[in-house]
């Protein structure tokens, strides 16, 4: 396996050693909604607080366990101070049914401003959730499902209230680390990753952060801010110590754990990319963002080349294929 200090090319060190900006201010936020997804921990946690002590309308910490988001609420209360902004909303990504039924409370609201899409996985175990393997379906299926279900709302917002809504996606540059492994898939690639007995657990997790970029890009190619006022991006929020790795084997916790000691970010630093992604400019659709800003070119030529881009339509063909027989139409 590479070392994670190649994950995000030649300029690592120095990209993770810069003092990022807080870019949204309390004007930004301002009778603003936001949704953030594993929000209870790391990066959305520390996101979520950031939103709470900006004073947004609303501040919504979707999460797995109730009683963990509960705990999270309470604390973020107690740090910055301001109560009666963030609320506990159960959230499991693994779940078709959960996030369906998550996206129905959600388009119910008076508006919402923004969605981080923060949840993930990384197991090094095989793991089926909803008929897939687990990683892909959190990370991957769950994801775009969440985002297509709740665009409506994000596009009813903008023209109700004149404002530019995001839908961001929390990746990372670990994708790049894979090279080659999408090339070898034949048929249909949901039902090709989902075999147990072909799967590189070591590197599921890259590889579905590979997945998702392809599947982001061609989502937002395919939902331009002219047609929808929605903006949508990806973020990486770079190395950071957070407890990604709890299901990592020995060898790769090892990795991340040098990795981290020397340039890691803390949990409140990484968060300030979620925070971006949430309020960018329209120069941020469909774009890889990395220190809070558009890094395209730091996204290898073999994703975007025209291999790449055969790649790009043969997961969208494939993932669109899936989420239209769990909500017809949803991604049409």
């Amino acid at each position: 396996m590479p070392s994670p200090f190649d994950c995000f090319g030649e300029n690592f060190v120095a990209d993770q050693k810069q003092e990022l900006p807080i870019v949204p201010t309390k004007e930004t936020c301002k009778n603003a909604v936001f949704i953030i997804t594993g929000a209870n921990v790391g990066l959305g946690y520390e996101a979520a607080k950031h939103f709470v002590a900006l004073n947004s309308a609303k501040v919504i910490l979707a999460v797995r366990s109730p009683a963990n988001g509960e705990e999270a609420k309470k604390n973020i209360e107690a740090e910055t101070g301001v109560n009666g902004i963030a609320e506990v909303w159960p959230l499991d990504m693994g779940s078709s049914e959960s996030i369906r039924t998550f996206a129905k409370r959600a388009n119910e609201l008076e508006r919402l401003d923004a969605v981080v899409e923060n949840a993930g996985v990384a197991l090094h175990h095989w793991s089926v959730k909803d008929g897939n393997e687990e990683t892909m379906m959190v990370n991957v299926l769950g994801t775009i499902l969440l985002g297509a279900l709740v665009m409506p709302k994000l596009q009813e917002t903008g023209k109700k209230f004149g404002v530019l809504p995001h839908l961001s996606f929390v990746g990372s540059g670990a994708g790049f680390i894979v090279p080659g492994a999408l090339e070898q898939i034949d048929g249909d690639v949901f039902d090709w990753l989902n075999d147990e007995s072909r799967a590189d657990m070591k590197n599921r997790y890259p590889l579905s952060k590979l997945v998702e970029l392809y599947a982001v890009r061609e989502y937002a190619s395919r939902n331009p801010v002219s047609s929808t006022g929605v903006v949508i991006n990806y973020v990486n929020p770079g190395a950071c110590k957070t407890d990604l790795t709890r299901n990592a084997d020995e060898e790769t916790k090892g990795q991340i754990d040098a990795l981290n000691d020397a340039v890691g970010r803390t949990a409140e630093v990484g968060s300030r990319t979620l925070l971006h992604g949430a309020v960018g400019g329209e120069e941020t659709h469909g774009k890889y963002l990395s220190e809070c800003v558009p890094k395209e070119d730091y996204i290898p030529s073999w994703i975007t080349d025209e291999s790449g881009q055969k790649i790009q339509k043969a997961i969208w063909e494939s993932l669109s294929g899936k989420l239209n027989k769990i909500v017809p139409g949803v991604v049409d």
